[in-house]
């Protein structure tokens, strides 16, 4: 990959690589439908479930309280932050982050129509780029998930170095890095894309007869550029005296957390990577046995960056099928052999591709799922509200996070998240026992406990018995709705003789 191959678009896409007049009509199309697609689930405080947990954590931000240190996760400082400044913008609901991910998703679709313009017309790029914001509702990152946010920070590093041949390359590069080093701030799993985009800016300065000595002194800048965010949320927090705080909930505890029994694959996840290897598959097809993408440099870059990608996917010990969002820009990006409207089957495959991506997402089921979640949390919050204050939380066991704010309920635990007490690969991985931690908050005499029928990990066994015997004895159960395929049961505090049966809550009619 040398030479001004990889540098000269094609003759369509020749001077088109930046916004132009003439691709601002396509770039409305793509803002308005990412903003279609993304609305059904405007203003639902439980689409998912990991997103309320940093939205909570964001918002009380505004407040002095700290990622690691007054609530814990090991996600980094910086997904707290973009959470926190949506909040701060836009209040304390669901929609405040939502607006920014619709936003961010958006600039996923820019890039991409960008990138794909090197190769590609106006027309396809924007299917490609369509494509890359379905697949990021395909794979959960239709509301808040991390993907979202990192992804146009990976597509912004592609967009600086794409370009080999930029008399600026060298700056750019350095720019690129401190993209990568934000988007490290949102998931560190990132890294194998960080290191292929550094590898291949030192490859470019290689070849370009950089000295030996001027290498070093690149690879240095590069790699300081990538870590300076991390090192400054580290200098912040070593000031605050809460440094050990940060080391440990950022990295040790990452080690320390046991994989699931399925570890990165399990077979379902066959029929759930469909659409990715399709348009991986079916890239590579044309490319290599039909027609030669032009600039074939430009099309391998991006093949390598999906590579790159896959690594980050399957960095985890654990992986869960929404990580596959971090490929929706490259997997896109990848298929423009198939997708190319000059291509042997002209615009027939985008327009197949891209009505299946769209119906696989089954849009109008996924609406009536959200208005259904949304009357239920309310649901929930109304039946536990009366029965918290300030001396007697809200614990949600298992069950959505952002109740804790809709109930108006203090939180008994640094550990809001259910998943870190409930969960038996985190035994150990906390810095606390479970068990011990659990023991203190029922001492606190909830006002109000959340379970679920089934949980959505590995329960820690002991755990869930000391929580069952203190609801049979302290508890008794108030409300249950339906929400994402579980019972959730609202506990609330009695005396033996006043125990009864649940009551079941139904979604009004809309």
């Amino acid at each position: 990959m040398s030479g001004h191959a990889t540098t000269m678009p094609s003759k369509s896409a020749a001077g088109s690589t930046g916004v132009l007049r003439g691709d601002w009509p396509w770039l409305l199309a793509l803002a308005v439908f990412t903003i279609a697609l993304r609305s059904i689930w405007f203003g639902d405080p439980a689409a998912d479930f990991d997103e309320q947990l940093y939205s909570f954590i964001g918002w009380r931000m505004q407040y002095g309280e700290l990622p690691f240190v007054d609530w814990w996760d090991r996600k980094p400082f910086g997904l707290f932050a973009i959470f926190g400044v949506a909040h701060a913008l836009f209040g304390p609901s669901a929609l405040a982050y939502q607006i920014v991910a619709a936003a961010s998703a958006f600039a996923t679709a820019w890039l991409t129509f960008r990138l794909a313009r090197r190769l590609v017309d106006r027309l396809t790029a924007t299917f490609a780029a369509a494509i890359a914001v379905m697949l990021l509702s395909a794979y959960a990152s239709y509301s808040g998930q991390s993907e979202v946010f990192f992804v146009p920070l990976m597509l912004g590093m592609a967009s600086l170095l794409v370009d080999a041949d930029h008399p600026h390359f060298t700056r750019r590069a350095a720019v690129a890095m401190l993209l990568g080093g934000l988007a490290l701030q949102v998931k560190y799993t990132v890294v194998p894309q960080c290191l292929f985009f550094g590898a291949w800016a030192l490859w470019v300065e290689y070849r370009r007869n950089a000295a030996l000595p001027a290498l070093l002194g690149k690879a240095m800048l590069f790699a300081a550029m990538g870590l300076l965010p991390t090192v400054a949320v580290g200098v912040f927090y070593l000031a605050l005296g809460q440094f050990e705080a940060f080391w440990f909930a950022n990295f040790a505890s990452f080690f320390e957390r046991a994989a699931a029994p399925q570890g990165r694959w399990v077979s379902s996840h066959v029929i759930g990577v469909a659409p990715l290897a399709v348009l991986a598959l079916g890239g590579l097809y044309v490319a290599l046995r039909v027609r030669r993408p032009q600039p074939v440099a430009a099309w391998a870059f991006f093949a390598a960056w999906a590579l790159s990608t896959l690594a980050t996917v399957l960095l985890p010990g654990t992986v869960y099928l929404y990580y596959y969002a971090a490929l929706s820009a490259p997997a896109a990006l990848l298929a423009l052999p198939l997708l190319d409207r000059h291509g042997p089957l002209k615009i027939a495959p985008a327009v197949v591709l891209s009505v299946l991506m769209l119906a696989l997402l089954s849009l109008p089921d996924r609406y009536e799922q959200s208005q259904d979640q949304r009357a239920a949390v309310r649901q929930l919050a109304s039946a536990i509200a009366p029965h918290v204050n300030n001396r007697h939380c809200l614990w949600i066991w298992d069950g959505p996070t952002v109740l804790y704010r809709l109930a108006d309920s203090c939180v008994p635990t640094r550990f809001v998240y259910p998943d870190h007490l409930n969960n038996a690969l985190e035994t150990g991985a906390l810095g606390v026992d479970q068990v011990d931690e659990i023991s203190r908050i029922l001492a606190t005499e909830p006002g109000a406990i959340v379970t679920a029928d089934n949980g959505m990990t590995i329960r820690n066994a002991q755990a869930q018995a000391l929580v069952e015997a203190r609801l049979e004895r302290d508890y008794e159960p108030r409300l249950s709705v339906q929400m994402h395929g579980r019972e959730l049961t609202a506990w609330v505090r009695s005396s033996p003789a006043e125990r009864g049966p649940a009551t079941t809550g139904t979604a009004p009619n809309r």
